[in-house]
């Protein structure tokens, strides 16, 4: 397992400094180890008051973890003043540590500073000569750089600029942009950008230790310095879209996102071929449509089709019972898999979807039992979409969803010209909709 040390302040509402890079580290699959430079009394409204540790414990801290379990890459945060980024140079340099990611924190979200003026002038003086990559962002660039920093050319001569201080590489973040985020990396002869889609959440806090972090337990598995970057920020993204909406204030990223996904992925797989053993017992060929049908199941988090899974050329009607060409797959079926992430958008909890034969009876049955259902006009599809494998089923799932204020248990439509009237379930989960379908 790969291991990394992150030196940085201990933040006591959990959503940035030493316990987001633990979370972090954790969910890349590397072994944290810490060293603490600061006690911080913070939550989502702000930090409310900073304790700074002895520069000698902080050196002692470091020395007992390198001198003993060692490190494969060490990642520093928030460091306070002058004399805790001494001790932190002179230790890393003394144990010969050669991946280096240096975050220089200075100010938190709210204002606070975090580094003080004789922490920076030490910082560029005996940290950044041994520092493999450096991650600021525009604001902190701002000081480094001594001017100020308005778009991608700016960052470019900031992050030259830094990069001749003495780090390796020098990767300037574009969050404060106003409007695409763009990232840029500087390695001494040319620039790379990276571009991420803008996530619309004001919970934010973390994202520069987190991004950090990232990239740090990826190098330390010996990934190149662009594809550890481009998949650390992938994980921010996926952590930022996911993000904690607790507390007051602004609140922390979701470090369990990435971590629920890949464990979810082998249950998913089990869930529907229960399911699917299930509905072979039940002798439900008649239920099945002429275009035959599908049962898909989410991961928790899912964002693409590929995070769905469902049967490879559909559940098919055999009799009076149910066949499929093989077990379930992620990625298999695009259009049930597109009405399953449309209504996950609503509410993350369906994560389930399957399509069934329609009539005017089947809905009234389910009705009766106490499901709630809605309907949508297939007609009223913007021509857009039409063409759109998925698109005008996901489109009529979120038109009844924003009508309703919420996901209904089954959506059903009468058809148009050349489509196939259909119901379409919804659960939390493969044995819900199988419940449901036995009740019928």
């Amino acid at each position: 397992m790969n291991k990394v040390l992150s030196i940085a302040g201990s933040d006591s509402g959990g959503g940035a400094g030493i316990q987001a890079d633990l979370k972090t580290i954790l969910s890349l699959g590397g072994y944290g180890m810490s060293v603490i430079t600061a006690l911080t009394a913070q939550n989502t409204l702000g930090v409310q008051g900073i304790k700074l540790v002895e520069p000698d414990f902080v050196a002692k801290q470091i020395d007992v973890v390198l001198s003993d379990i060692g490190a494969d890459c060490v990642k520093t945060g928030m460091l306070g003043n002058g004399e805790i980024v001494a001790v932190v140079a002179d230790q890393l340099t003394r144990y010969r540590i050669e991946k280096l990611v240096v975050d220089p924190v200075i100010l938190s979200k709210t204002g606070s500073i975090l580094l003080d003026e004789s922490g920076r002038k030490t910082m560029v003086e005996k940290l950044f000569p041994i520092c493999y990559l450096l991650t600021p962002n525009i604001p902190e660039a701002e000081i480094f750089f001594g001017r100020k920093i308005n778009d991608v050319p700016d960052m470019k001569k900031a992050a030259k600029k830094l990069q001749k201080m003495g780090p390796r590489y020098v990767l300037i973040k574009g969050g404060h942009l106003k409007d695409t985020p763009v990232d840029v990396l500087h390695d001494g002869l040319q620039d790379y950008e990276f571009q991420t889609q803008r996530v619309r959440t004001r919970h934010t806090h973390g994202t520069g230790c987190t991004l950090s972090a990232a990239i740090s337990t990826l190098l330390a598995g010996g990934m190149p310095v662009m594809e550890s970057i481009d998949k650390a920020k992938r994980h921010l993204y996926r952590a930022l879209r996911f993000s904690l909406g607790i507390g007051k204030g602004i609140g922390p990223l979701n470090h369990y996102a990435s971590i629920a996904r890949e464990i979810a992925r082998t249950q998913v797989i089990e869930e529907l071929d229960k399911a699917l053993e299930r509905l072979k017992r039940l002798n439900i060929g008649h239920l099945i449509p002429e275009v035959q049908s599908n049962l898909a199941y989410a991961i928790p988090y899912a964002e693409t089709v590929n995070d769905v899974a469902s049967f490879p050329g559909r559940i098919i009607r055999l009799v009076n019972t149910i066949e499929t060409l093989r077990g379930a797959k992620f990625g298999a079926s695009r259009q049930i898999h597109h009405l399953v992430l449309a209504a996950m958008d609503y509410d993350p909890h369906r994560r389930a979807a399957m399509n069934i034969v329609y009539s005017d009876t089947l809905v009234k049955r389910i009705r009766t039992l106490g499901f709630s259902v809605a309907e949508f006009d297939r007609n009223r599809t913007p021509p857009d979409l039409e063409k759109e494998e998925g698109s005008t089923l996901a489109w009529g799932v979120q038109d009844v969803m924003e009508e309703l204020g919420r996901v209904p248990d089954a959506i059903f439509d009468r058809g148009s010209m050349g489509k196939v009237p259909l119901i379409r379930l919804f659960g939390k989960d493969p044995s819900s909709i199988v419940d449901l379908i036995a009740r019928l």
